[in-house]
């Protein structure tokens, strides 16, 4: 009998906790990591890895396609397991039940949604657990724009609790969405995450170049309820909340950091970043002086359409709020000035990278979750949607070499393991490539990894990655995709505190 179900053979192995760094063998036992080394032992299946680097996969803390066709563009971008924890869903328990039904391709999970508590408190609105879903319900703004009163802060805090105890991996705080609320909520919400010994997943309140209510202050205000309450605030997407003062707001960060507060960062390596139509900060009249952009850096996802003037926008803002834009905040193509700024970002020590993965749509406006393959040509969302890491490690780490590989690797692995790991324990399992450890692994050509997704052709797949393991099953081999792979399991937190 076979001693193993698989043996990947001769790759370079990298485990970013370990430092290793070896050519070595990797053996696969009942979707577990059994061993890694010279192993002399037979299995059902042999992976040839020479001259290919055998790698932890991938770990995205901020997706919210969350379906099959983003899984599997993922997958080809080196992820195993993609999370939505910026939005996040309520009820938690429904949705863990709705992804168990559908079958997913990738490991998934999800953080307590405070907005949807905030919605089902404040409005007469069902929203959808969905990016799409909070634009929609911003049709009634009472949620977006105004104070709870004592009782329904007091109601918000327990739907949010309950989604904690149906094993919500924390807190989700888009509060750039819902500017109106008081601090007295946001800090009731950040005892009870400190209280539960989960992070809050930030969308900084205030997103501008210029004060008041800049993003130098939204990220005093995170800190200050770092240090209030004890909560560990994670920063989403630290590019393009931080705009054009990313180096002072890093500088915060950092000394924050240095006094022991529970402060973690991500970003994203564009510098476009993509959101609803609704959003309130569009709507601002000093909109373009305080993100520095006109209104044509605002872009119809669906139509290709680049907005004309702020009355466009409200006309939009009335009739579909929860349609997709890109928002074109630095122009990384000709300006060195904000190309250097986004490196502040991506480049962040010990930061992870995180995609802020968009769900997929068709020209005509509708959501796309079929099962075609590839996606139909006019699927669109965001290039980060399809190419985040391997435009990561293909531009920082292989080309411009501003981190040796094994460091690359942890800021997609290790790192945001590491950023959940106290308080959902199954990530201890997961961002390493040590015996013992979840059977996700990602099999990638050093020399072809390359992302191709642009603003032209958002849907073309990464090349280079060869072989992707999800618990030990296949979902890529020999560079093809697997149509029936559905091997994705729920990150959860399996016990109530």
């Amino acid at each position: 009998m076979d001693q193993y179900d698989l043996i990947i053979r001769g790759g370079r192995v990298l485990d970013p906790e370990t430092n290793f760094d070896a050519t070595a063998d990797v053996a696969i036992k009942d979707g577990v990591i059994a061993a890694v080394g010279d192993i002399a032992g037979s299995a059902a299946r042999t992976i040839n890895a020479e001259g290919l680097v055998v790698s932890p996969g991938f770990i995205d803390l901020h997706a919210h396609g969350q379906s099959l066709p983003a899984d599997r563009m993922q997958a080809f971008d080196g992820v195993t397991t993609t999370l939505e924890l910026e939005v996040g869903v309520l009820p938690v328990a429904r949705w863990y039940d709705e992804q168990a039904a559908l079958g997913r391709v990738l490991n998934y999970g999800a953080s307590a949604g405070w907005v949807f508590a905030r919605i089902a408190t404040m409005t007469t609105q069902q929203a959808a657990s969905s990016v799409a879903g909070m634009g929609e319900a911003m049709r009634d703004k009472r949620w977006v724009e105004e104070v709870a009163t004592s009782a329904e802060v007091a109601e918000i805090v327990e739907r949010v609790q309950v989604g904690l105890e149906q094993g919500g991996i924390g807190i989700a705080f888009p509060n750039a969405y819902a500017p109106g609320t008081g601090v007295k909520e946001l800090s009731e919400l950040c005892s009870l995450a400190a209280r539960h010994g989960v992070p809050t997943y930030t969308h900084i309140a205030y997103m501008s170049n210029v004060d008041p209510r800049s993003s130098v202050e939204a990220y005093v205000r995170l800190i200050g309820l770092a240090g209030a309450t004890g909560a560990h605030m994670h920063i989403c997407h630290f590019n393009s909340t931080s705009l054009q003062d990313v180096e002072r707001c890093a500088e915060l960060v950092q000394t924050a950091q240095a006094q022991g507060l529970k402060v973690t960062v991500e970003a994203y390596p564009y510098g476009t970043g993509s959101t609803v139509v609704g959003a309130d900060f569009f709507a601002d009249p000093a909109f373009c002086q305080r993100m520095g952009t006109g209104y044509d850096a605002i872009e119809m996802v669906a139509e290709r359409h680049r907005l004309a003037n702020r009355e466009e926008l409200l006309a939009r803002q009335q009739s579909e709020p929860g349609a997709l834009v890109l928002i074109h905040f630095l122009d990384v193509a000709v300006n060195q000035r904000h190309r250097d700024l986004l490196d502040v970002s991506v480049m962040y020590p010990g930061g992870a990278i995180a995609s802020d993965a968009m769900p997929w749509i068709l020209s005509n406006g509708t959501l796309y979750t079929g099962d075609a393959w590839p996606l139909p040509d006019d699927a669109v969302s965001h290039p980060r949607s399809s190419a985040t890491f391997t435009k990561y490690l293909r531009g920082w780490v292989i080309e411009r070499q501003t981190a040796s590989l094994l460091d690359g690797i942890a800021k997609c692995t290790l790192i945001p393991a590491q950023i959940l790991e106290a308080s959902t324990p199954s990530m201890c399992k997961k961002g390493r490539l040590q015996a013992g450890c979840d059977a996700d692994i990602v099999v990638f050509d050093l020399e072809t990894l390359r992302d191709r997704a642009d603003f032209l052709n958002m849907n073309r797949p990464s090349e280079g990655v060869k072989h992707l393991l999800v618990n030990g099953q296949a979902v890529i081999a020999d560079g093809a995709l697997r149509r029936d792979a559905r091997p994705g399991r729920p990150v959860r937190r399996a016990e109530t505190q």
